[in-house]
């Protein structure tokens, strides 16, 4: 440790764009996880959904294509086309207090789904990390058909 704090200031001004490169990474880094702290939802892993769901705690929104969600989709979730997906409905707008939780295809459309979430006021939001695919991964059991 002594040779690399002794030859640190030598290899700084020989390296510039590495040092500046490796700052930049960090400082990403840094913004990524200060986001992920602020935005207002949370990630569960399949796992957690799973304890959720068996203590009877959440309001499942399934936001995939209709052919993706009758090729599968978690029992009890409620399917909505993420083209018709309104937080600001009035049957939704019942659940303000309820923890909810967004699950599409991969997890992109459901984060979306849970920003507008939490934007509409909604407290108790979060999204299935991975999408049904990280759910099919852990061989978690899915539903067939429009129910």
């Amino acid at each position: 440790m002594q040779e690399f704090l002794t030859r640190l200031p030598q290899f700084i001004p020989h390296h510039l764009p590495l040092v500046a490169a490796f700052f930049v990474i960090i400082l990403v880094l840094i913004g990524l996880e200060v986001s992920r702290k602020f935005r207002g939802y949370r990630e569960l892993t399949p796992g957690a959904l799973v304890q959720m769901i068996n203590r009877g705690e959440p309001l499942v929104i399934d936001l995939s294509a209709i052919a993706d969600h009758e090729k599968g989709h978690i029992a009890g979730s409620k399917h909505v086309v993420p083209s018709q997906f309104d937080p600001e409905n009035k049957d939704l707008a019942k659940a303000k207090t309820l923890q909810v939780v967004t699950v599409c295809k991969n997890g992109m459309e459901s984060g979306k789904a849970a920003k507008r979430l939490v934007k509409a006021g909604f407290a108790n939001v979060a999204t299935l990390a991975g999408g049904l695919d990280a759910w099919r991964r852990a061989e978690l059991p899915l539903a067939k058909g429009r129910k």
